[in-house]
């Protein structure tokens, strides 16, 4: 194999597939990328861990077309510290790797990539559908952030994607709160998938790697995983097996208390009484909703902090408590300025709606005062 790239576009892909490299694994395939240069000019690298692969297709002057397994963090390490010119990269017959730029020459010992594991090709008639990249990373950044850390806790490590009514849902759950955002996609077959939120996540930060503007992804859906390509990658993640919770029978069907308020404000306040809060044992913040005014407040042994907020309210006055953390979370990943929050008792959850439409829905509980 041998063949000729840019450096810049090399440690952009070598960038992209890393995400993919298993870390963790005792399998030494596992910690590899594989490189592939095809006579058509283009190379191809791979990387895949038990849960996501990826491959990520650049331009190369290709003389000779072959493939090598290399050992991701070597590799991407050298390639990274290149200066931003031409790399030669060949290969010989007991998969010695040589690279070459400008006045550097490295040789590093590869392996044969028979063992490595290659994405099977998609079959035309799998079930598939389109929409805007940017879209799915923003509905991955406003959902993720709320599925169950714990490993323990199964199902609800992942995230539900869901095709339903002509809408495209995703909700994620830890057993504190419920976040849930809606695009509208007519057009789209009835279906739901569930993927775990930290390889949902890689595949947000390798959106926001990718500088080409074209917005169109493809998800295909096959036994068992699920292929999304766009702009030169092919990420292949694994779906979870099992029910998801029906997050449906959770939300609320009414609200007696109903409280209009600005976000930024409210999320601000939050923050500085979090500095108190943190010192407490569930970093509680109190609201008290009283005529029209929210009063933030949080108190320790450290001392006390108390501000007013002013809000548009409906319904009865209320105390009712929250770890500052959960609330914050939910208010850093909503955009807009005006926000509904609904109660119904100082013991049963808030929820925090979209003040036009129904883009989104977070479910916080309470915590006792």
């Amino acid at each position: 194999m041998k063949f000729i790239c840019e450096q810049q576009s090399l440690t952009k892909a070598l960038n992209i597939v890393s995400r993919a490299v298993s870390n963790k694994t005792t399998l030494p395939v596992l910690q590899g990328i594989m490189i592939n240069a095809s006579e058509d000019g283009k190379l191809t690298l791979f990387a895949s861990d038990s849960d996501i692969s990826i491959q990520n297709t650049i331009d190369a002057d290709v003389a000779d077309s072959g493939s090598v397994l290399v050992m991701a963090k070597l590799f991407g390490d050298i390639i990274r510290k290149l200066p931003a010119a031409e790399i030669e990269i060949e290969t010989d017959e007991n998969n010695h790797v040589t690279i070459r730029s400008t006045n550097s020459e490295f040789n590093i010992v590869g392996s044969s990539p028979d063992e490595f594991p290659i994405m099977e090709e998609i079959i035309e008639d799998t079930e598939s559908v389109v929409f805007d990249r940017f879209l799915l990373k923003e509905m991955i950044d406003k959902t993720a952030f709320a599925a169950s850390k714990d490993e323990s806790r199964g199902i609800i490590t992942g995230v539900l994607l869901e095709l339903q009514d002509g809408d495209l849902n995703m909700v994620a759950i830890d057993g504190y709160r419920i976040s849930i955002t809606r695009r509208p996609m007519p057009e789209a077959k009835t279906y739901s998938i569930i993927i775990h939120a930290r390889i949902l996540g890689e595949l947000s930060r390798i959106i926001s790697e990718i500088d080409d503007e074209e917005s169109s992804c493809m998800l295909y859906l096959a036994e068992k995983r699920a292929v999304f390509s766009f702009s030169g990658v092919r990420a292949e993640l694994k779906l979870m097996d099992g029910q998801f919770i029906p997050y449906q029978d959770i939300l609320p069907g009414s609200s007696k208390i109903t409280i209009d308020v600005n976000r930024k404000q409210l999320m601000e306040s939050i923050d500085r009484a979090s500095l108190l809060a943190r010192s407490g044992k569930n970093n509680l913040v109190k609201f008290e909703i009283s005529e029209n005014t929210m009063t933030v407040t949080s108190d320790s042994e450290e001392g006390t902090v108390r501000e007013d907020i002013i809000v548009n309210k409906s319904g009865d006055d209320l105390m009712i408590g929250f770890n500052a953390n959960y609330m914050m979370d939910v208010l850093k990943v909503i955009d807009e300025d005006e926000i509904h929050i609904l109660f119904n008792s100082s013991i049963d959850p808030c929820l925090l709606k979209s003040f036009d439409g129904n883009e989104y829905e977070y479910l916080v509980l309470p915590v006792r005062i």
